[in-house]
């Protein structure tokens, strides 16, 4: 495919997914809950390792999340794998309503959903067999994809993320792609924060798509053949992690991976996702196709030289151990429309969103550009209204001249050193609900929260450049509602994603007239209101939680 091709296509993609008040996008017209895709996916036959359940080990305060990495850094091995592993994407609960049992996992996922697949790449680890192996939440443990054969080189640990797009494309339709892309930079900041707290540095390994897919066997397609349709039941290769125990250690590109592949030995076969599909949708397809990574070299970098006189964050008073906030961090479903914020609190959380030289912002590219429209509804010392957050310097130049004149002109917060903050105008509460959330898809939580906003980035110039950074500005925004909920959750308060709003609508009512900007995701704090009817257990009972 061309590259105006593929940029042709994503913007075909993007424009027909964009939900209005007229219509919403293209999904399913009925859904069988009692037949939903597997949220687990296994390889039969392949060996099995389990892992040790021992983060616990590795608490500290939740300000070491917000500082530069620091040492002394664990050891590579099964321990420090096992702890990275069950901050990120182990089950951290389970709820029950009477009837029904599911999994919550420390990733959020769109819907709860978690297309997110997590593969483990070792060689020269002791304790791990050199080659790929599969990582099984609900037993917490390894399954041996690919033993390589003895290679040369210093030892390397990676993690290889996939997304089984079908999962949210279940529920959601055509719309899946985008809530894949947010659950992969989700799942991105909660590798960064976890390897954080183990003294590591994570990094992207950029490889091709056809590369990465051959490194994860992901293109083992008879490795894949229990359910009824390929597009179901395949696996979208989506990025490569680097874990860095020593900093001192040059960074690698992950480019000699792919040559361990030959000559490996692989082991297991796919268990279905859902036997039983009712929907394609062949858009989605496209989109995947138009946004594969061709080529690993990028000009995008993740933190620019601008955000490097930011300082980190001080650390907050009587602020909780940071095991216990990733494990304990929760999705708000209905919050207090009494609840209220203290001013420093709103601004901290702000300021939690500006890129920084410190996880997770080293990780991805485009994570340090934006604006977050904000909805302040309960926020001690300032008017409930619409304000502007610029989270860098070209955003600044750049987005006000495209709002509406009012909103151009509007004034900075006075007194904020390191925020941009901009009110766009008061607006009397009760209408400033009707305005949150009707945009959300007429959901409460966007109107009871203390406040809610919408993330917007430069969309058509940089698709037009690479249409593979669709999907790098989706992760952007999912990296940042990752650091809003870990955030919030240490501070008392709960966040929400919301990845249903009317596109458009939100656009009008800046004044956007163009794909020059675009929303791209929704997101909610509050004082959250817990749902007594639910019973909460314990994931892995029976297993030893070291400490």
């Amino acid at each position: 495919m061309t590259a105006m091709n593929a940029y042709a296509t994503v913007l075909r993609y993007h424009e027909r997914t964009v939900h209005r008040f007229a219509a919403y996008a293209r999904g399913p017209e009925t859904l069988d809950w009692d037949a939903q895709p597997a949220p687990f996916r296994r390889y039969e036959g392949a060996p099995v390792q389990v892992l040790p359940l021992c983060a616990a080990r590795f608490e500290a305060p939740f300000s070491r999340l917000q500082q530069p990495v620091q040492g002394p850094a664990a050891q590579a091995g099964p321990d420090a794998l096992g702890a990275l592993l069950q901050l990120s994407f182990a089950i951290s609960a389970w709820k029950s309503n009477g009837v029904e049992r599911w999994a919550l996992r420390a990733n959020p996922s769109s819907g709860n959903l978690h297309p997110t697949e997590v593969y483990v790449l070792a060689h020269g680890i002791a304790g791990l067999a050199d080659g790929v192996h599969h990582y099984r939440a609900e037993d917490h443990a390894l399954e041996r994809r690919a033993v390589w054969p003895p290679g040369d080189g210093p030892p390397g640990l990676y993690l290889g993320l996939s997304s089984v797009i079908w999962r949210e494309a279940w529920k959601y339709g055509e719309r899946a792609f985008r809530y894949c892309q947010l659950d992969v930079g989700q799942a991105v900041a909660c590798v960064a924060h976890a390897a954080a707290l183990l003294g590591w540095r994570v990094e992207e390994a950029r490889l091709p798509h056809a590369a990465l897919a051959r490194l994860l066997g992901l293109d083992r397609h008879g490795d894949f053949s229990a359910g009824r349709r390929d597009d179901v039941e395949r696996e979208e290769p989506e990025l490569l992690l680097a874990l860095r125990s020593d900093p001192a250690v040059p960074g690698d590109t992950g480019a000699a991976l792919p040559a361990r592949t030959e000559g490996a030995n692989w082991h297991g076969r796919a268990s279905a996702i859902d036997r039983h599909p009712m929907y394609r949708w062949p858009i989605i397809d496209e989109v995947v196709a138009a946004t594969a990574l061709t080529d690993a070299e990028s000009s995008a970098v993740a933190v620019e030289a601008g955000e490097l006189a930011r300082p980190p964050f001080e650390p907050a008073g009587g602020e909780p151990g940071a095991v216990a906030t990733i494990l304990g961090r929760r999705s708000g479903q209905r919050y207090d429309i009494d609840g209220r914020m203290p001013e420093a609190t709103f601004f901290r959380l702000l300021g939690a969103t500006l890129a920084r030289p410190q996880p997770p912002w080293q990780t991805l590219p485009d994570v340090a550009h934006g604006a977050l429209l904000l909805f302040v509804h309960r926020v001690d010392g300032l008017t409930p209204g619409l304000y502007l957050l610029l989270r860098d310097a070209a955003s600044a130049a750049a987005l006000p001249a495209r709002l509406k004149p009012e909103f151009a002109a509007a004034p900075r917060v006075a007194g904020l050193a390191h925020l941009d903050l901009r009110c766009l105008g008061t607006v009397e509460p009760a209408a400033l609900r009707r305005v949150a959330r009707s945009l959300c898809c007429h959901q409460d939580i966007a109107a009871t929260a203390c406040f809610s906003l919408a993330m917007l980035a430069p969309f058509e110039p940089v698709v037009r450049a690479d249409p593979a950074r669709y999907r790098a500005l989706l992760r952007a925004a999912g990296l940042v509602g990752q650091v809003l909920y870990l955030e919030a959750e240490a501070l008392g308060y709960r966040g929400t994603g919301i990845g249903c709003y009317f596109d458009d609508e939100v656009h009008a009512l800046l004044g956007l007239e163009d794909r020059q900007w675009q929303v791209l995701y929704a997101f909610a704090v509050g004082v959250p209101l817990l749902d007594a009817r639910l019973e909460t257990t314990a994931p892995y009972v029976g297993r030893d939680l070291a400490a």
